[in-house]
């Protein structure tokens, strides 16, 4: 039965990052730019892209870099988290992309990134706040596995929304405070 379910994730998992590769290809062959409703700092126009910039990618290396931590850290999430996972997604695209709208330095802010430093964010801090050994255990592979992350929260690169990554590890570390005693697995 395990197995099963495991299989069901994998598989819902990998359907949304195909629809993600069919938005890109989309975006890539019509003539208006489907990117153009990210996240827009502080304008009416932007508000839409709290909800639509995850599944809005540059190009296909944007999408590509973020596919496998995207699919690792959703199967994880979704496998030892099941009954938390969709309120988790939840409020790192909401409190991630509206403190990017709110925040964030001019420009258009696209891409999943924001969503992956939220799940980071929401699986080593839920192992540091529940101290079960399962918990700590997925915190410490997460963190070794994508510890580097760091390094994305940081202003190094002017085409780089490091601002989403902060603000999206904000929105998983605070998903992981808020739903700690709500439900439990």
């Amino acid at each position: 039965m395990i197995g099963a379910k495991i299989f069901r994730n994998i598989k819902g998992i990998g359907i949304l990052i195909a629809i993600l590769y069919g938005i890109l290809i989309i975006d890539l062959i019509i003539p208006f730019k489907i990117n153009a409703y990210g996240i827009i700092p502080r304008t009416q126009s932007g508000l839409i892209g709290i909800f639509t910039s995850p599944f809005l990618h540059g190009g296909f290396y944007h999408l590509i870099s973020n596919s496998i931590p995207l699919f690792v850290l959703l199967l994880t999430l979704s496998v030892f988290y099941k009954k938390r996972w969709i309120p988790v997604v939840a409020i790192i695209i909401l409190v991630g992309g509206g403190l990017t709208w709110l925040f964030a330095g001019y420009g258009n802010h696209i891409g999943a990134s924001g969503v992956i430093y939220g799940l980071a964010g929401f699986l080593i801090s839920n192992g540091i706040i529940e101290k079960n050994i399962k918990s700590i255990l997925i915190a410490i592979v997460v963190a070794i596995l994508y510890g580097g992350l760091i390094f994305g929260v940081l202003p190094t690169n002017r085409l780089i929304s490091w601002e989403g990554h902060l603000f999206g590890a904000f929105g998983g570390v605070l998903a992981a405070f808020s739903l700690r005693k709500k439900v439990v697995n």
